[in-house]
């Protein structure tokens, strides 16, 4: 068994563990994530997962159990909670909106050396489906995080790492240039999911001021804008796995690769670009959770602590939508059907990052190319041509 001994909460050097709160971390980001938690070598993590399944599945735990080389991971008969032997990875199946489902996950560990820090991951996040059921989104997203946060506080674990979006940019003035932290956000944001990512921000934002003014223990908090992530685990034993029609385009074209689906339809072929379709900043998803860890390090007694700290988490560089089809294509080894369609309203033509204060502050930047997201992808869907569906 796994005691307080065991862990050192941020900004104490008597032990070399820290246990960090993962909510939604089984779905696809957050379960990425867990892997580059659990592989660490600069500090070991354990980590303690909370989901409520309504967009995951607790499969990807297995995989995750299975690529860090953790020993019998097993989850109760009911799926309500795992673990595994050595208490690196820990499961509850829980719903942030729930108080007291997650005041009894803190009340349980706390007597283990509690939380060193939390990631938020829990939420809704379909674009299209935010505009038709606006409620919700406003409901389950902003109510997780006031429920998380307060618990946080009561708790004394007061560092967070905040899974924000890209969108809370909204349309940019100047389409062409990429996206700097300090540019405008809110104003002009075209759909209730980015919304809630925005009040989301603002409600840190606010809290972060309030702890100082009131001369309380500070808070360490990390806002990290994703771009569009991409890619799977390279071995293939982990990747997107989306409930329906895929709302993202590399998991669409990748079932179009494996035949589920007929072809990709590129929605507008007339934008002002080299090939006339959107360019996007993609960048892998290992990547991307790599930059959760590089963030806990800046907030664990690095330039980061104490402060509110805003990322991009991009490459840099764009890609059409016709570059992604055709390196697809490449991975795959034949070409990938697709038909032109009309232009989707709200979409932008050209989104890319600055992701230049990220590699300043915190020393991360994305290392992996185009070829490595498709290629990791492709093997993850020929793998698992059904996702993590055991058929």
């Amino acid at each position: 068994n796994i005691t307080s001994s065991s862990f050192k909460y941020f900004g104490s050097n008597e032990t070399t563990m820290q246990r960090i709160l993962v909510t939604g971390g089984c779905g696809y980001i957050g379960s990425h994530t867990l892997v580059s938690l659990l592989s660490s070598t600069s500090t070991t993590y354990s980590v303690v997962v909370i989901d409520n399944l309504a967009n995951s599945s607790c499969e990807s735990l297995h995989r995750v159990a299975d690529i860090c080389s953790l020993s019998n991971f097993t989850l109760k008969t009911d799926g309500t909670a795992g673990q595994d032997s050595n208490g690196r990875l820990s499961f509850r199946k829980v719903d942030c909106c729930n108080e007291p489902a997650l005041r009894a996950v803190f009340d349980e560990f706390k007597s283990q050396g509690g939380f060193s820090a939390a990631i938020h991951f829990a939420g809704l996040k379909a674009v299209g489906e935010s505009k038709l059921i606006p409620l919700k989104y406003y409901e389950v997203n902003i109510g997780a995080t006031w429920t998380l946060l307060n618990l946080m506080e009561e708790y004394d674990c007061r560092h967070i790492v905040f899974s924000s979006s890209a969108t809370v940019y909204g349309v940019a003035k100047d389409e062409k240039a990429k996206l700097k932290e300090s540019d405008e956000v809110g104003v002009t944001i075209t759909n209730c999911y980015g919304r809630t990512k925005y009040m989301i921000e603002q409600i840190l934002t606010d809290f972060h001021v309030s702890q100082s003014l009131e001369n309380k223990k500070e808070w360490s908090i990390a806002i990290l804008r994703y771009f569009n992530p991409a890619g799977a685990h390279p071995s293939g034993k982990m990747g997107e796995d989306p409930d329906g029609v895929p709302n993202n385009l590399m998991p669409f074209v990748a079932q179009v690769a494996v035949g589920r689906r007929p072809h990709v339809t590129i929605f507008g072929n007339d934008y002002d670009t080299p090939d006339g379709t959107g360019i996007r900043d993609y960048l892998h998803v290992m990547d991307l959770a790599d930059g959760h860890v590089a963030a806990l390090r800046h907030l664990d007694g690095g330039k980061g602590n104490t402060k509110l700290n805003v990322f991009n988490l991009g490459t840099g560089t764009g890609y059409s939508v016709i570059d992604m089809i055709e390196a697809m294509g490449k991975a795959v080894g034949k070409p990938i059907p697709n038909v032109i369609g009309p232009r989707r309203p709200g979409d932008v033509t050209i989104y890319m990052a600055d992701p230049t204060r990220a590699k300043e502050e915190m020393g991360w930047e994305a290392t992996r190319n185009l070829d490595d997201m498709c290629n990791d992808l492709w093997r993850w869907q020929t793998l698992n041509p059904n996702g993590y569906l055991k058929e």
